[in-house]
């Protein structure tokens, strides 16, 4: 059986950062481990829509003599990323997940990989994403759909739309990626593959240059092995401080009464008393709060995302690209067909009144918790049964309140110990409070532990 060399990143970008000016590894060192592990894994896990392996390496060998030469660019020089496809760099092609050419909707690069670029970090590639970002379970008909790395034997929901990004990083192929989030398409691959995901703040990345799903609702955020990492990502792109962590003394989450908790399967929900039980004796407080309008999302989304869907496509290039389309996402966009201007004006207006009512909702509180998804990763031929495909469905539910609320939120990992699949809890916090969220994460991670790495032999020779 072929060996893996080490994952450079198993603990942290942080430790990286340590080595890397400790001389005790280099940019190209990390980059062609990075590179091998693709190399070995890739194959199944089809992470990657396209690996750029000789410019990594070029990349790679350019941060070293910077660094040689006493440039030090920040905590992420040298940290080999991977970009969820829907995002454009330089030189790459574009494909949204699509078989339909859309890379001119997307545009060229934007200020984002141009920052991560000056920041140090080196382009290993594009991962495999739902198709134009729209969809839940990761599922791809159209390109691909990527292997959890949690199972070898049976080919699991990755999670979507994100859904390489995340497999990517689960299985040690990257420092961090990028992956964007609509209606979860962050926490969704996060929870499903042991992974930190953070759903940013609506503006607080720029999203020029990435595939406009939804302008209303779209954001992007980091899928990683933790808050640390998380945090320095943050630190990075905003140009704000690290956050550090806060004291659990005092901490009040609020537990929705509402939808996030409802028919959850059986490791979700011991997984997450347990989590809960855990924080509560570690001094943080729980209280039962309402949120009704959480049930508003299964109105809003559809009155919203396909109509701002197919605008950017237009319903010609729609109808010239509905043939070759993953048959799930082509009904899903097709709804935006049937939208009236009425129906997605009110929806726009009932946001604003969200956003108001999401302030009012977290007053007393630093932030709400729940489980990240209602249940850990579906077998992919599950699809298949009427009654289960309408459950996978359902893998958006818990993540799409906090964008139609307007807010930050996070998954963060909390496996038990020898449990089979990873389980997410998620932290949501109000607008525009990342920086604070992260800080939560941060403090609750010595309690709840951080996200272990899969046995990854089974995918080997």
């Amino acid at each position: 059986m072929p060996q893996l060399p080490p994952d450079p990143f198993e603990s942290g970008i942080a430790p990286f950062a340590m080595d890397f000016r400790g001389g005790r590894i280099t940019a190209v060192e990390a980059t062609e481990a990075c590179l091998a592990r693709i190399a070995a894994l890739n194959p199944k896990l089809d992470a990657f829509e396209l690996v750029d392996a000789e410019r990594a390496r070029q990349a790679a060998r350019g941060i070293d003599a910077l660094y040689a030469a006493g440039t030090d660019l920040g905590p992420l020089m040298g940290v080999p990323l991977a970009v969820k496809d829907i995002i454009a760099v330089d030189g790459l092609p574009t494909t949204n997940g699509s078989r339909y050419p859309s890379a001119h909707i997307t545009g060229p690069e934007g200020p984002l990989i141009h920052l991560l670029k000056a920041a140090g970090c080196i382009i290993l590639g594009k991962t495999r994403t739902v198709e134009f970002a729209l969809g839940a379970t990761g599922v791809n008909e159209a390109r691909g759909t990527p292997w959890n790395p949690w199972d070898s034997t049976v080919h699991r929901f990755p999670g979507g739309s994100s859904s390489g990004s995340a497999v990517a990083v689960a299985a040690g192929l990257c420092g961090f990626a990028l992956g964007t989030d609509t209606g979860g398409s962050v926490r969704i691959p996060a929870s499903f593959t042991g992974l930190f995901g953070h759903k940013t703040t609506v503006g607080l990345w720029p999203t020029t240059g990435v595939f406009p799903l939804s302008p209303t609702l779209d954001s992007i955020g980091p899928l990683c092995r933790s808050a640390g990492d998380a945090a320095l990502i943050h630190a990075v792109v905003t140009g704000e401080p690290v956050p550090m962590p806060l004291r659990l003394e005092g901490l009040r989450l609020g537990r929705p009464n509402d939808l996030f908790f409802d028919d959850l399967d059986d490791i979700t929900r011991s997984t997450m008393e347990s989590a809960l039980l855990a924080l509560s004796a570690a001094g943080v407080e729980i209280v039962d709060i309402d949120i009704p309008e959480v049930h508003e999302r299964a109105r809003l989304f559809p009155a919203i995302v396909p109509p701002e869907l197919i605008a950017r496509l237009t319903p010609e290039g729609f109808a010239k690209a509905r043939p070759g389309m993953d048959p799930t996402t082509a009904d899903r966009a097709a709804h935006g067909l049937t939208v009236t201007a009425v129906e997605y004006a009110a929806a726009q207006f009932r946001l604003r009144e969200l956003e108001a009512i999401a302030e009012e909702r977290f007053a007393g509180l630093d932030a709400w918790v729940a489980p990240s998804t209602p249940f850990t990763a579906m077998p992919v031929e599950n699809l298949q049964y009427p009654d289960e495909a309408k459950r996978a469905m359902l893998s958006s539910r818990n993540t799409q309140p906090a964008n139609i609320f307007g807010i930050c939120a996070a998954s963060l990992p909390i496996q038990q110990f020898g449990a089979p699949l990873p389980v997410g809890l998620q932290l949501m916090a109000p607008r525009g409070q990342d920086a604070r969220l992260l800080s939560l994460a941060l403090a609750f991670e010595p309690v709840l532990g951080v996200g272990t790495a899969p046995d990854l032999s089974g995918f080997l020779g």
